[in-house]
């Protein structure tokens, strides 16, 4: 019972960190969205290597030596597994930083409306997890919720779609991976974005931001919203099913939308906040919690 409500606690917290992820973010509005990307990336990245150095070496060893023992195929697939993830939650981070800074923080908002169906979805044709009548009616009418909203806010909605989707796919494939201590997969994750990003940092033309503004908002983007909320997701998923962390995704865009109207002032339609609710409604009243 301990351990599962830890489960529970990690997905929570994880989803309603990222809720508020708008306010340091909107902090940086000024600068590119590649650039916010690059500095988060490598600074989450240096944050999560002298954890290791200081507390976990000795997993990191274990994971290693556990990844040895096992067979040529089981390496290719483990490794596999967190590239393709690695890429997709990169891709997700650009997503959201773009929505948010360039499109609306609504955007940004609806994409975890989108986020727990999608992963529902994915839940139950790649990894067979279980769907009942009701989940399967709650899905239908957020599509039609969806669908409907496209009709006033088509752009929003796109850029919705693709940063759930990405998310989606990413929880998908973590909970594929076993066996791996979440930090050591978290870091060497890290690693393979900071890989992706390498060859544009290289042969741009750039200069190191000198604004103290510009790194205390990426350093807080890095430890609070990234490392963080990022480990206790991946540890959620040990005891959790890929759908139920999806309906807890819900945390977020709750949180978000308090923040736009609240903290932000963004102004929205009563079809909006018609369609939002409806998209969230059912779902969660369909999981029972």
């Amino acid at each position: 019972m301990n351990a599962r409500f830890n489960y529970f606690a990690a997905a929570i917290g994880s989803s309603m960190i990222w809720g508020a992820f708008s306010v340091p973010l909107r902090n940086l509005r000024g600068y590119p969205s590649t650039e916010i990307l690059i500095y988060r990336i490598f600074t989450s990245l240096l944050i999560c290597v002298l954890i290791t150095l200081l507390f976990r070496r000795k997993s990191l060893r274990e994971d290693w030596q556990y990844l040895r023992n096992t067979s040529a195929a089981q390496r290719r697939n483990t490794w596999k597994l967190i590239i393709s993830s690695s890429v997709f939650i990169t891709a997700n981070w650009f997503s959201f930083i773009y929505a948010i800074n360039h499109v609306s923080i609504q955007s940004g908002a609806f994409a975890y409306m989108v986020c727990p169906i999608l992963t529902a979805l994915l839940g139950f044709f790649v990894l067979k997890e279980h769907l009942s009548r009701i989940q399967w009616t709650a899905i239908l009418i957020c599509v039609g919720s969806i669908s409907f909203l496209a009709y006033n806010a088509a752009t929003d909605v796109a850029v919705s779609v693709v940063i759930a989707l990405l998310y989606s796919i990413y929880l998908v494939l973590q909970k594929k991976i076993e066996r791996l201590h979440k930090f050591n997969i978290l870091l060497v994750q890290l690693m393979i974005s900071t890989l992706i990003i390498l060859p544009y940092y290289a042969f741009r033309d750039h200069h190191l931001p000198a604004e103290s503004i510009f790194w205390t908002n990426i350093l807080v983007i890095s430890l609070f919203f990234t490392v963080i909320p990022l480990f206790l997701s991946l540890y959620a998923l040990i005891g959790l099913p890929s759908s139920t962390i999806g309906i807890i995704i819900y945390l977020n865009p709750i949180v978000a939308f308090f923040v736009a109207f609240f903290y932000f002032n963004e102004q929205t339609s009563g079809s909006k906040l018609a369609v939002y609710s409806s998209s969230c409604l059912p779902w969660y009243c369909s999981t029972g919690i």
